[in-house]
């Protein structure tokens, strides 16, 4: 069962090359590796051209964002599964054939993670209680923040095309968008071993670049319910989120005296309340 595997990179000539490396090292599955160069102007692209050649297989493009590179290389690849990593990110050893090992043995599953160790500027540290990973139903977890990481994830390219892969309008939660997608239609199934390392404290992560992730949120979450695919009691799980964080975006846009964005808050907090 051939996976592809997609790396985005974006001026990490240092970071990208250590993640490629934790690829290389993975035995036991077969894989082809995939990594999108989103325009990069630090040389990127010609380094792993010369130390890289044919073990990998290398896309240049404008700078689009992280959701278009990654679609961009599962479309490029042939790989029955596909899994992601980012490109300040590592894989363990023995990654990607224990969650290949799970899906060959689960025929009805369709996606799997694995657990992470995080670091930040260097330093291991643990995820709080309220960022631990759900195993199975994740729809109403899910909602308040990511407990999916893309780098953590192998799936059927059947369930990433049925889903229309990451949503390129969002700039940022484009994977937390997914996941909820993808929630609505399947478990999302956790393995317990931590087999990635997710690497924090950068200066360009985006979560560094946009104020208020929240508003990309409240944006998928509100497309969900008006495109009529959540049960009852998602419904009403998803309103009650949805309501909570638009009062909240509300009062900060606010004080910041952005009386429009408030009111248009106001006005989505109102209509789900």
């Amino acid at each position: 069962m051939l996976t592809t595997v997609v790396i985005p990179t974006h001026n990490r000539r240092t970071m990208v090359r250590e993640a490629i490396d934790s690829v290389l090292n993975q035995q036991g599955a077969d894989y082809e590796l995939l990594v999108v160069d989103d325009g990069s102007a630090d040389g990127t692209a010609m380094e792993l051209q010369r130390d890289y050649g044919d073990r990998l297989h290398l896309l240049r493009t404008e700078n689009r964002g992280v959701s278009a590179a990654r679609n961009l290389g599962v479309l490029a690849g042939s790989g029955d599964c596909i899994a992601f990593l980012d490109s300040d990110d590592l894989w363990l050893p023995g990654k990607l054939a224990a969650q290949i090992d799970f899906l060959r043995m689960n025929p009805s599953a369709s996606i799997c993670q694995v657990e992470e160790l995080w670091y930040r500027d260097g330093r291991r540290v643990n995820p709080c209680r309220h960022h631990r990973k759900p195993d199975g139903a994740i729809f109403e977890r899910s909602l308040d923040l990511c407990l999916v990481s893309p780098s953590a994830v192998v799936m059927r390219r059947g369930l990433f095309e049925r889903m229309g892969g990451f949503d390129e309008s969002l700039p940022a939660c484009e994977d937390y968008d997914l996941w909820l997608r993808i929630g609505v239609e399947t478990q999302v199934h956790l393995l317990p071993q931590p087999l990635v390392i997710k690497r924090g404290g950068h200066a360009d992560q985006l979560s560094r670049r946009f104020w208020g992730m929240d508003r990309f949120r409240v944006a998928s979450i509100s497309r969900l319910i008006e495109a009529g695919r959540l049960d009852a009691p998602r419904r009403s799980a998803a309103a009650a989120v949805l309501k909570r964080k638009c009062d909240i975006l509300a009062k900060g846009a606010a004080r910041r005296r952005r009386q429009d964005e408030a009111m248009r808050y106001m006005q989505l907090a109102a209509l789900y309340g």
